[in-house]
């Protein structure tokens, strides 16, 4: 399972479904809860560490009343208002899409992320295709009847 959570597709389809499974929600009203890893969220303004030294591995979300009123979906993260503390501290947080690990309404899991949520550096285009070609010259070569398309200086 480790080998397939870390793969780039396997990231991807997970990050489409967690995508789509919000969008319904938000788009059918469905006040829902997310569990989410702690690392890569971002709080803006950044919550005081008397609160922030509270949260372990995970953090469960309700979005609710203002929070889903608040909340934004985008390709890859979910933004949400939300108070914090008995003060209700209010911020903005920014959850990576692959940083969902569930989504729950009333209390039942309707969505489990099994991929990791390090995302890998992406391949360039450029360099694919250089590597490519690389490796197609080096097949070319490699067949001593091609040598004849070589040209001679």
């Amino acid at each position: 399972m480790l080998d397939i959570s870390h793969n780039e597709e396997f990231q991807e389809i997970n990050m489409n479904n967690i995508y789509k499974v919000i969008y319904y929600l938000l788009e059918n009203n469905q006040p829902f809860n997310i569990v989410c890893e702690y690392k890569n969220i971002e709080f803006k303004p950044e919550l005081p560490s008397d609160i922030t030294d509270m949260f372990g591995e995970h953090i469960l979300f309700s979005i609710v009343g203002y929070s889903f009123e608040s909340s934004v979906l985008n390709s890859d993260i979910f933004l949400f208002e939300a108070g914090f503390g008995s003060e209700n501290i209010g911020t903005v947080v920014n959850v990576p899409l692959l940083n969902i690990k569930q989504i729950l309404v009333n209390e039942i899991p309707i969505l489990i992320n099994m991929a990791s949520s390090s995302v890998k550096k992406k391949v360039t285009k450029k360099n694919k295709d250089d590597s490519q070609i690389k490796n197609s010259m080096e097949a070319l070569l490699n067949n001593p009847k091609n040598k004849k398309f070589i040209k001679k200086s």
